[in-house]
């Protein structure tokens, strides 16, 4: 498909793109804020001072930028950074990152929607020295407005899976091209590395996954604590990112094993605690738990809901992922027990949490792999055998210290990417501040 063909695509599809945001706004009002972002219509900054441009197109990039953005402004201290997200949790996530630490040097916008006029227009507005673009968001119009308008960009932490690739191949003469205009390409494994030279870049760097330099903020991890010793004891199995269907057959399983081996004295039974992965299917998941007559306290509610008396806890807040892994004692991956790709697993083993992942990793293939080889997660065919593998571990507590322990030792061994990545960046960033 030519460039020229997929841009009519856009244009014929604008109505289908609002329809898509008025549909997402029933859940999350958010979506009918900022649109004239989405279509580049912004107004040109008015201060000179250099700026970096970082997109992440939402949560999980956001966080795995943020060493990336702390190191950039520490490295100048005049500059600012332009934070751009595609979602409005990614832009959430960003304002709670940043909005305190680095008040008024990062700024935040959503990225425009891939029109060619839209992607001129923002460039022109904002006037980076460099682009940098978090893991696998690559647009063809983008890239070819940034070589127009003399912007170097770059793609770093860049991660394809082979199920990306297959997709990405169908749409190669798209991709390639817009590869090609990349003033540099950083993947996070030999093995993503690998898969994006066969879609025509042959120049690619590896720097390894800059979310393993995300360090668990102090208060976080307070905050787990103090919520712990709210629940009488208890241990705690926490379903980190669930997504949509797994909750039903954790809730499943997990009436089940309590059914068979009850003590009764809730008390001293663990509790269940979910954290779903979007913040739209928040009161969907509290239903589910509800209808099954099961008691449930909330986070949002917490002095209004008794943890120490709950069968479930459901998490429903954002930016306290951190929390409940320092809450927890074991933890099993949403988006793993069914086809979803898996999430991000680095965040539970940096905090020293034991990680239960499911069939489907794909999406963190090299990171689950080495996570197991290292001792600090197990792979468990679907979300029975995980509640089981969770509630033996909290049988033996010496198999669970010693999986902690090795849950760390992991995370920690394979931090430095930030650096190796902004070494390879350095051309393109000018002399520092």
């Amino acid at each position: 498909m030519s460039r020229a063909l997929y841009s009519l695509g856009w244009w014929l599809a604008t109505p289908l793109v609002m329809a898509y945001l008025l549909w997402r706004s029933r859940h999350q009002p958010e979506y009918r804020s900022h649109w004239a972002q989405r279509w580049g219509l912004v107004a040109a900054r008015g201060d000179t001072a250099p700026l970096v441009w970082v997109h992440a197109v939402s949560v999980g990039e956001t966080r795995a930028a943020q060493p990336l953005i702390a190191a950039l402004l520490a490295r100048d201290p005049s500059l600012r950074i332009l934070l751009t997200h595609m979602t409005p949790t990614g832009r959430q996530t960003g304002a709670e990152l940043f909005a305190s630490r680095f008040s008024g040097r990062v700024v935040q916008a959503y990225l425009p929607y891939d029109y060619p006029y839209a992607t001129r227009r923002f460039l022109r507005a904002w006037r980076p020295l460099l682009g940098i673009v978090m893991e696998t968001e690559l647009w063809p119009n983008l890239c070819a407005a940034a070589v127009a308008e003399g912007v170097p960009l770059a793609l770093v932490n860049a991660r394809l899976s082979e199920k990306s690739l297959r997709k990405g191949l169908r749409w190669r003469s798209l991709m390639g091209p817009a590869l090609d205009t990349l003033c540099c390409v950083v993947a996070q494994t030999d093995a993503d590395a690998q898969r994006i030279r066969a879609l025509g870049r042959e120049q690619v760097a590896i720097a390894g996954n800059m979310k393993f330099d995300v360090s668990a903020p102090a208060e976080m991890l307070e905050r787990g604590r103090e919520w712990r010793a709210g629940f009488g004891g208890r241990s705690v199995v926490l379903a980190a990112s669930t997504r949509d269907g797994e909750e039903a057959l954790l809730l499943d399983a997990w009436e089940a094993l309590r059914g068979a081996g009850s003590s009764g004295s809730r008390a001293r039974e663990p509790l269940l605690a979910i954290v779903p992965r979007h913040p739209q299917r928040f009161d969907e998941v509290a239903d589910e738990i509800a209808r099954r007559g099961l008691a449930l306290a909330r986070r949002s509610r917490f002095g209004e809901d008794a943890a120490a008396r709950a069968d479930v806890l459901l998490g429903d807040s954002m930016g306290e992922m951190f929390a409940y892994y320092a809450m927890a004692d074991v933890a099993v991956l949403g988006g793993s027990l069914l086809p979803f790709g898996g999430q991000n697993l680095i965040e539970a083993c940096a905090v020293g949490v034991p990680v239960l992942l499911g069939e489907h990793t794909y999406n963190f293939e090299d990171a689950a792999r080495q996570a197991i080889e290292a001792g600090a997660a197990h792979r468990v065919p679907d979300a029975s055998a995980a509640l089981h593998v969770a509630l033996e571990l909290l049988a033996h507590p010496e198999r669970r210290a010693l999986m902690s322990q090795r849950a760390a030792a992991f995370a920690a061994a394979h931090r430095g990417a930030t650096q190796r990545t902004l070494a390879l960046l350095q051309p393109w960033l000018g002399p520092r501040g």
